[in-house]
């Protein structure tokens, strides 16, 4: 398959990605009204939105949302918009994801009020050989002289102790200058 193929095949996917998950919004939100998927009525024929109504639309990006969009850059805790505002990046989901900072995120709210983080532009990076270590109550990844914040989910995750080598992601430009650094994998202690 070539790689123009594969754009599309991944496309595709992210399509049905969102497409089912506007499917459970809508699913969750009969839900909350009684109701279920038999209880609507037949679609427009004009395919037009009822007033005051939200429906999910295709963006830009060939994605369907429900909800406001918001994107931004992974700070290395969470991700900060463009008016500067700071959203709350689940640890778990920045831990397994191995974001690094500089990191493109996707955040859309949905219309219940969850929110629903995609990244979407990675920044380059280099993997390095650090120890984990404390330093005032925070883990950090010690580098030679440079101590990389590492998030707590990310030790439990990862089942790091003090002193255990593992293996950390920074970006590949200003890395050196980075606070963060994401667990790439425990080596051993």
């Amino acid at each position: 398959m070539n790689k123009k193929d594969e754009e599309k095949l991944q496309a595709l996917s992210d399509q049905m990605h969102a497409a089912q998950e506007s499917l459970q919004q809508v699913t969750e939100m009969l839900k909350q009204m009684g109701l279920n998927a038999k209880d609507l009525p037949a679609p427009r024929e004009d395919g037009a939105p009822s007033v005051g109504v939200s429906v999910p639309r295709a963006a830009d990006t060939a994605d369907t949302v429900a909800g406001k969009i918001i994107e931004g850059h992974f700070d290395g805790q969470n991700m900060i918009g463009p008016d500067g505002k700071t959203y709350p990046v689940p640890a778990n989901y920045a831990s397994k994801s191995k974001l690094v900072e500089g990191d493109l995120l996707k955040l859309t709210i949905a219309v219940d009020g969850s929110f629903i983080y995609k990244q979407i532009g990675p920044v380059e990076r280099k993997k390095l050989i650090s120890k984990i270590g404390l330093d005032n109550g925070q883990y950090v990844a010690i580098v030679g002289d440079h101590h990389y914040r590492v998030l707590y989910a990310s030790v439990t995750y990862f089942k790091a102790q003090v002193g255990d080598e593992v293996t950390i992601v920074v970006p590949a430009t200003g890395g050196d200058e980075a606070n963060w650094a994401a667990i790439e994998a425990v080596i051993g202690s």
